[in-house]
């Protein structure tokens, strides 16, 4: 039986991709670098603050942001669809933190992180009388 352990996203800034998920989604912090992965990266002629691959750990799967030397173009293939407070309230939040609104919906909204990936937020009073969508 499969079940999700990550979810990878590409950006062209993995590190600060990785710190706009970190602090949109409550638990969730980017992996802390002890000293073997700083000489890792050393090696790599990389640090932290260029880290290819930045790992945020939480209470559901590992969030990977991972480079790519291509911005995106399209629309995403796969999203998330995130739950929380009032959804006004987190896509204001959302968008101090970088994010952008694409459009707002009856019972959600769509938004843009700061590479330009979409994801939605939900309305938690109205999702929860609502079955599973796609965004």
């Amino acid at each position: 039986m499969l079940r999700i352990r990550d979810v990878v996203i590409d950006a062209l800034d993995p590190p600060a991709l990785a710190r706009f998920w970190a602090a949109a989604l409550h638990g969730y912090a980017v992996r802390p670098y002890d000293e073997a992965e700083v000489a890792r990266l050393a090696v790599l002629g990389r640090t932290p603050e260029t880290d290819p691959a930045v790992a945020i750990d939480g209470p559901g799967p590992t969030l990977f942001i991972q480079e790519t030397t291509q911005a995106k173009v399209a629309r995403n293939r796969v999203h998330l669809d995130l739950m929380g407070g009032a959804r006004a309230e987190e896509v204001a939040r959302l968008c101090a933190l970088g994010a952008s609104v694409r459009d707002e919906r009856d019972t959600f909204s769509v938004l843009r992180d700061p590479e330009g990936n979409e994801f939605c937020v939900l309305d938690p009073e109205r999702a929860a009388q609502e079955p599973p969508r796609g965004g």
